[in-house]
């Protein structure tokens, strides 16, 4: 028949009969050929007749090099471009090639950004209509393949495939630079990408780069602020459906990876691999320079600008440049701290609401934070796992460890600018600064005093309510504070652990050898008190025999009169200073 038919329904047009009723099956959805084995319909006779390979078995065309067999003659000769290496199907745009027309039509969709292919359900949007149909599985539920191994199952199979080699240790790809080994040959060809360089995905907002197109499709969200993953119990929000399933174990208390040694759990598999290089001592990414190791590739990154001198950070404000990245956008609305994340924020309000989540079953004592509870349970325990090389003290912390480091290295990285004093840890050096600044951020709320420390809160709290929760097993005698108690326990084992290198002398208390110590370095303080049960005539004071009889009366005559001296006594007593005849005046 000569002439062309058009179809008034899409305007296409053919030169034959028999195509042009072909193709008004599309419209129509007519299928007259059916399959009798399966049930399945065709619009086409050469379809039906091409289906019936797959109950047969049969495929007929063969490529004789490789010798993999097809159903259908055009994918054979698609098939023999790979042999051949011909890729005649060009990208204009970025000038990728492809073996067939179709696979280029694909690819043209991520320059365009076209979608095509939306989910009636969800209104997800994909490119190609077989990720659609994948997609389906998802909300139709049906998991039709299972792993006899550990149970996972798939909606498809070739995922189902992939999956079976991780059982298998069946790794077919492999990079020669590296060596590493890959399941798919697709993962081979993302890695290469980390050799090469190459980062073909390129942001036009910002001009970041990446190697795989999801990632660039996730880093997009960031600029339209889109977060399609939304938790139903707190609301959070995610812009990866990866993070969101992490996110969700927050809330049912799962952590599937598990640590072998210490039997630690994590919730990601890539913190328990980086928890791993603690008991590997595994370092594996090396400064080139200076040759220092980290765990982390992040640290790694940040270690170089110290060699590079790059400090690609700049502040407007000040016109200064940094390092890292110094910006603290989240802001405390009681006290004005900042702080880098937002998790960080919500851990600090809690000192301001008191809310303290975290309870110890054992003592029901609270805390604010759950790694605090943790090391708080070691004490229960008797859990101590960091150790001190040089003297063999242990620790429930590894920062604690750290600190106690430097008491043998001597070094006080921390310094006070106005006084200069040097400080082996910065809350030290916090806690100095108040000395100047005369802050005392603590206070009771039943006297209104105030302090600088909140531990001086904390002794302070126990006048009030009269709580001595402290008691010796011995004598039955209460303190309100361990470290007393503590001291008190040497009165009954005689252990006197602080003594003089000079003399030989020994005490039950630091504050004594101290004051001790005074005597040999000949300072004269005359308001300094020590009273010690070292031996009978080894107790002095710096003060006046009448404020010696004052405090042996204060003591409840503990140390007789005969054992506290003046220090540089003379026949004739000196003239009275106007502080002398104050003190004199108080205690009488």
């Amino acid at each position: 028949m000569e002439g062309k038919l058009t179809c008034y329904q899409c305007g296409k047009t053919y030169t034959h009969i028999h195509q042009f009723k072909t193709h008004q099956c599309i419209h129509s959805e007519e299928t007259p050929y059916k399959c009798d084995p399966c049930g399945k319909t065709f619009t086409h006779a050469s379809s039906l007749r091409t289906h019936r390979c797959i109950h047969n078995r049969e495929r007929p065309y063969a490529c004789e090099q490789c010798g993999k067999a097809f159903i259908r003659k055009e994918v054979l000769k698609v098939h023999l471009r790979i042999h051949s290496g011909q890729r005649p199907h060009v990208c204009d745009q970025c000038g990728k090639t492809f073996i067939q027309a179709s696979t280029l039509s694909k690819h043209l969709r991520i320059h365009t950004g076209e979608r095509p292919y939306e989910c009636d359900q969800c209104g997800k949007t994909f490119t190609r209509k077989d990720n659609l149909r994948k997609h389906m599985g998802v909300h139709g539920g049906e998991r039709l393949y299972e792993c006899e191994q550990c149970g996972k199952t798939f909606t498809h199979m070739c995922k189902f495939k992939t999956h079976l080699r991780i059982h298998s240790v069946e790794r077919s790809y492999s990079c020669e630079e590296c060596g590493k080994a890959f399941t798919t040959s697709s993962y081979l060809k993302k890695h290469l990408r980390i050799h090469s360089g190459q980062r073909p995905y390129h942001c036009d907002q910002c001009g970041k780069t990446f190697t795989q197109a999801f990632t660039l499709r996730t880093h997009l969200r960031i600029h339209s602020r889109d977060r399609p993953y939304s938790c139903e119990e707190c609301g959070k929000a995610f812009t990866t459906s990866s993070y969101f399933k992490k996110h969700l174990r927050i809330h049912s208390g799962q952590r599937p990876y598990h640590c072998e040694h210490c039997g630690k759990t994590f919730t990601h598999v890539s913190t328990l691999k980086v928890h791993l290089r603690i008991h590997s001592g595994e370092k594996p990414y090396h400064c080139g320079k200076c040759g220092k190791t980290f765990t982390r590739m992040s640290s790694l990154k940040a270690h170089l600008y110290i060699h590079s001198g790059q400090r690609p950070y700049h502040c407007k404000q000040h016109g200064k440049i940094f390092t890292h990245l110094g910006e603290r956008p989240h802001a405390c609305d009681q006290c004005g701290k900042t702080f880098y994340h937002m998790s960080s924020l919500k851990r600090h309000i809690r000192i301001h609401s008191g809310q303290r989540p975290y309870n110890c079953e054992q003592c029901g004592k609270n805390f604010t934070q759950m790694c605090h509870l943790k090391s708080h349970l070691r004490i229960h325990g008797g859990e101590r796992p960091y150790d001190c090389e040089q003297c063999g003290k242990t620790f429930t912390q590894m920062s604690g460890r750290k600190k106690h480091l430097r008491i043998h290295s001597g070094e006080r990285p921390y310094d006070c600018e106005q006084c200069g004093k040097t400080f082996t840890c910065m809350s030290d050096l916090n806690r100095h600064i108040r000395v100047h600044s005369e802050q005392k951020p603590y206070y009771c709320v039943q006297c209104g005093k105030t302090f600088a420390h909140s531990n001086c809160l904390k002794r302070h709290l126990p006048c009030h309510s009269g709580e001595r929760p402290y008691h010796c097993e011995q004598c039955g005698k209460t303190f309100t504070r361990m470290c007393h108690l503590k001291s008190h326990l040497r009165i009954h084992s005689g252990e006197r652990p602080y003594h003089c290198d000079q003399c030989g002398k020994i005490f039950t208390e630091m504050c004594n050898l101290k004051a001790h110590l005074r005597i040999h370095r000949g300072e004269t303080h005359r308001n300094s008190l020590c009273v010690t049960n070292v031996k009978k005539d080894s107790c002095h004071t710096l003060l006046s025999p009448t404020i010696n009889t004052d405090v042996n009366h204060r003591l409840g005559q503990t140390v007789p009169q005969h054992q506290m001296t003046t220090r540089n006594a003379v026949p004739e007593p000196a003239a009275p200073t106007s502080s002398d005849k104050n003190i004199n005046r108080t205690a009488k």
